[in-house]
């Protein structure tokens, strides 16, 4: 009687150690499949790494293998405006050929590369003569029009005493210029609409179509702004200058040059004086050898 009490006694007493085996069993079964799962998972990524690496190595490799491809930095060219200056010696007589042959040269260019803006010419053939041409040359051709210039002077035998290049920076100015007329022509669209529409009271309305005005005359200013910009930029400034200039002597013989050039002068003040003294005495003297003739006047006592 007492073992067959026993034995249900001892099955239950199994069966809980078994349940407890058995989780030990799942969760030992859980945890190395989720170990396995991390190894899969780093393997795949370490997999996925070396094929980046590959393809940044080797960029032939394929655009699937790549990395996505950067798109080129704009790059804008800086807005320069050019100014040239030349000036060559020579007589007097041969400014003018000169300066006729170098106008003649830039209409030969046509006016999509060259343009007479202004020519001038002072002075004397057998005194210091000066002359001026201003043109506007288109800026790619400026440096080589700027040789026919010197091989046109050489021609005639010219001297040719100074030649310049200078630049303004106008990029900057542009860019702004463009900012404000986009953003002031924005500004006129909006106000129209307003006025399209409508909406809003009389005085509102009215304030709107001064707007307009106001904003339309600063587009236009703008426009002539950015426009005479683009014109430096396209067309570089060039002028000639032509002069007889002086020779150069030494120090030595300028204080002699001086002195024969002043004694004329000299000359001139000594006869002007002779000449008004002359205009005072004779009437004096005259007076008193009237006087002596007769008796009016005693003679010096000897």
């Amino acid at each position: 009687m007492r073992r067959a009490f026993r034995k249900p006694l001892i099955l239950c007493a199994a069966l809980p150690l078994a349940a407890v085996a058995a989780c030990s069993d799942a969760s030992y079964e859980t945890e190395e499949a989720a170990v396995v799962d991390a190894a899969s998972d780093y393997e795949g990524d370490a997999m996925m790494a070396e094929e980046t690496a590959e393809a940044v190595a080797d960029p032939a490799a394929g655009p699937d293998a790549s990395l996505p491809q950067l798109g080129a930095l704009e790059v804008s060219l800086p807005k320069l405006a050019y100014v040239y200056d030349f000036a060559f010696r020579m007589p007097g007589e041969d400014i003018g050929t000169l300066q006729r042959r170098h106008a003649d040269l830039c209409e030969q260019q046509g006016p999509t590369s060259c343009q007479i803006v202004g020519m001038s010419k002072s002075g004397e053939e057998a005194d210091e003569v000066t002359g001026e041409l201003q043109l506007a040359v288109a800026t790619r051709h400026a440096r080589a029009f700027g040789a026919l210039l010197e091989k046109e002077a050489g021609d005639i035998g010219a001297e040719q005493i100074s030649a310049e290049i200078s630049a303004e920076e106008l990029s900057k100015q542009i860019v702004d210029t463009q900012a404000q007329l986009r953003a002031r022509t924005e500004l006129r669209d909006r106000l129209m609409e307003v006025l399209r529409t409508r909406k809003g009271s009389v005085s509102e309305l009215v304030q709107a179509e001064r707007s307009v005005a106001q904003v339309n005359q600063e587009i236009d200013q703008a426009r002539s702004w950015l426009s005479e910009m683009q014109g430096r930029v396209a067309f570089s400034k060039v002028t000639v200058r032509y002069e007889t200039g002086q020779p150069v002597t030494s120090d030595f013989l300028k204080p002699v040059q001086r002195a024969l050039g002043s004694l004329g002068g000299i000359f001139g003040w000594t006869l002007a004086v002779l000449i008004v003294l002359g205009a005072i005495a004779l009437p004096v003297g005259a007076v008193v050898w009237a006087a002596r003739k007769l008796g009016w006047v005693g003679s010096p006592a000897t």
